[in-house]
């Protein structure tokens, strides 16, 4: 996870960076003095994301080194495109659980445009949704 950490923390300083000298740059070039509030919430959600995955990588990297004696070829300067074959994990076959969980959250979405009780609607069916997939593979033909 060392690669991915030192990705996302290049990414997290750059947005440190260009946030504030973006919100700078339009309020200088704003006719009332204002900072253009899109852009500006834009970088700064963006420059949270980025520290978010960063923390999460770096953490997760520092204990698998921590607890695996051997580490992963990505991380290994010696390592080989050899090292990395193998079964990567388990993918689910097919579901249809992720359609029906975004049209739940497209009926969340519409609430608002067209009437709260729509919204009522998709967190129910969300619920369901999350439900089904905890569940998929206690039922059906890929129960364990």
């Amino acid at each position: 996870m060392k690669a991915e950490s030192r990705i996302f923390l290049f990414l997290t300083i750059f947005f440190l960076v260009v946030t504030p000298i973006y919100a700078w740059m339009t309020y200088q070039a704003s006719p009332h003095g204002m900072v253009e509030p899109i852009g500006t919430t834009v970088f700064a959600l963006t420059l949270l994301f980025c520290l978010m995955i960063w923390g999460t990588f770096a953490i997760t990297g520092h204990t698998l080194s921590r607890h695996n004696a051997i580490p992963r070829p990505e991380d290994r300067k010696d390592a080989e495109v050899v090292d990395g074959a193998g079964a990567i994990g388990f993918f689910p076959p097919s579901s249809l659980v992720p359609f029906w969980t975004t049209c739940a959250v497209a009926l969340i979405g519409l609430g608002p445009v067209f009437g709260w009780w729509i919204s009522l609607i998709g967190v129910a069916f969300g619920i369901w949704c999350v439900f089904g997939w905890a569940y998929e593979f206690y039922r059906g033909d890929f129960k364990h």
